[in-house]
């Protein structure tokens, strides 16, 4: 079972890994402060070895918050596995964080408007998750809005300008894509009880492209 946080023993030091989308980063945070961090442009078979840095150069850690999606199915399911045993390894909890969550810690109070997070989905559609509700949507049949809006993301300059020539009030955000430090402090937020309870585990908006056949895995072959 993996170890519960309790009041008197609250998190000081949060790792947190992102492998979301292009690229993958690796924070360790205290206090909404970086200590030591990593960015690379590849995706997550690196960020092992960014970790690895990343202890050498500040030792220890009481939290392990990580992107769960949507975004890059094997990203997230590298992140996920390596955040898992790290926290297994430490005897400490692993958090998942979505992208939205991640984006919107980096952004200033939004009083008035609801947050619209625009992601590619790589299919011709972008995923949208609206208020933490997640949906698909084509960028010619996005839904209306029901009233301001803040549009972040990696296609938000896309979507912001759609809605925009509809007639609706608009504001475009420089949130593009999630930083490892955002990530822990949702993830601390999260780890508080402050965000609603999310499972460490994959969250995919759409099924994976890649499937089994329908009659299931090939037998091992035999001699």
């Amino acid at each position: 079972m993996r170890p519960a946080l309790k009041m008197s023993t609250l998190p000081q030091r949060v790792l947190a890994l992102d492998a979301a989308g292009a690229g993958c980063s690796v924070a360790l945070v205290s206090g909404g402060e970086i200590l030591a961090g990593r960015q690379a442009a590849g995706r997550a078979a690196l960020l092992a070895a960014m970790v690895r840095d990343v202890l050498r150069e500040t030792p220890g850690f009481d939290l392990v918050a990580v992107t769960v999606g949507p975004g890059s199915f094997t990203g997230l399911r590298g992140a996920i596995a390596l955040a898992h045993g790290l926290a297994l390894g430490a005897g400490c909890p692993v958090v998942g964080v979505t992208v939205a969550e991640a984006l919107a810690e980096s952004l200033p109070a939004l009083p008035g408007r609801t947050l619209w997070v625009a992601l590619d989905n790589r299919r011709g559609r972008v995923f949208l998750d609206i208020a933490g509700t997640p949906v698909v949507s084509l960028l010619d049949g996005l839904p209306a809005p029901q009233g301001p809006v803040a549009v972040a993301g990696d296609r938000a300059i896309e979507v912001a300008a759609r809605l925009a020539a509809q007639g609706h009030d608009v504001m475009l955000t420089d949130a593009r894509t999630p930083q490892a430090r955002h990530v822990a402090v949702a993830g601390l937020r999260r780890a508080l009880g402050n965000l609603p309870p999310l499972a460490p585990q994959p969250l995919y908006v759409e099924a994976p492209e890649a499937k089994l056949p329908a009659g299931g895995l090939r037998p091992t072959p035999v001699g």
